[in-house]
């Protein structure tokens, strides 16, 4: 519904903006504005705090932040649910998968009902398994690598990072809600949770709308381009 998170109904939850400093989106009729972190929610490891700080003094000074679908660069997990919302996001269910993907060419795999590797290699999106708990898909994702943020407002983790996500339809279909939880010890002081709503919409087949690669940097995102291979793999 939106590109930030929904608080929890209780316990802590997610980073928001600054009061001082609101967070207007491009959606909304208004001049909108880059994030400023509300640095004041204690879940925050305090060198994960000070990282953000830097960057805070880095928008109001001006300077254009860095937003993953801006550069093509994978999101990771949780923010693969706040990345591409004006794409239209798919499901594909197998037996054995269910692949979610965005029409700008994001994919996620989840295996169903199997365990984790002993040692899952680090990687965008890490290994996600998934079971069904009734009409819920529960998806547990580990082996994240640190090179991406777990939200908008560019908090980052580390690679202890832990998600699980509990997607279910709900108004009688209309909708799909996403109750996650994240778990860091290396970058949070504490587990906390978010909600993310999806509207469920007839739009057809999905077309092919993949980000274009351009290391042109319009915006200077100086230290990061979009990631790039070293050899092809094929």
């Amino acid at each position: 519904m939106g590109d930030d998170y929904l608080p929890p109904a209780s316990g802590p939850g997610p980073i928001t903006f600054d009061p001082a400093h609101p967070y207007v989106p491009n959606f909304t009729g208004r001049q909108p504005t880059y994030r400023v972190a509300d640095l004041t929610n204690p879940i925050l490891q305090p060198w994960a705090a000070e990282q953000m700080r830097k960057a805070n003094e880095a928008v109001l000074a001006g300077h254009v932040p860095f937003r993953a679908r801006e550069s093509c660069w994978p999101p990771g997990v949780p923010a693969f649910l706040v990345y591409a919302l004006a794409t239209p996001l798919y499901f594909l269910q197998t037996r054995s998968m269910v692949a979610i993907i965005y029409q700008s060419a994001d994919l996620r795999h989840v295996y169903m009902n199997v365990p984790h590797s002993a040692h899952p290699a680090l990687s965008w999106y890490g290994e996600s398994i998934g079971h069904y708990e009734g009409d819920t898909l529960v998806v547990d994702t580990v082996g994240l690598n640190e090179r991406t943020f777990v939200d908008n407002y560019r908090t980052p983790h580390t690679s202890q990072l832990h998600v699980v996500e509990r997607y279910r339809l709900t108004e009688g279909g209309k909708m799909l809600e996403v109750a996650f939880q994240v778990e860091d010890p290396g970058a949070f002081t504490t587990r906390w949770s978010a909600i993310q709503r999806f509207r469920r919409v007839n739009r057809g087949p999905m077309s092919e709308l993949p980000c274009v690669e351009s290391n042109a940097r319009y915006f200077n995102y100086e230290t990061f381009p979009v990631p790039t291979a070293d050899r092809p793999d094929f």
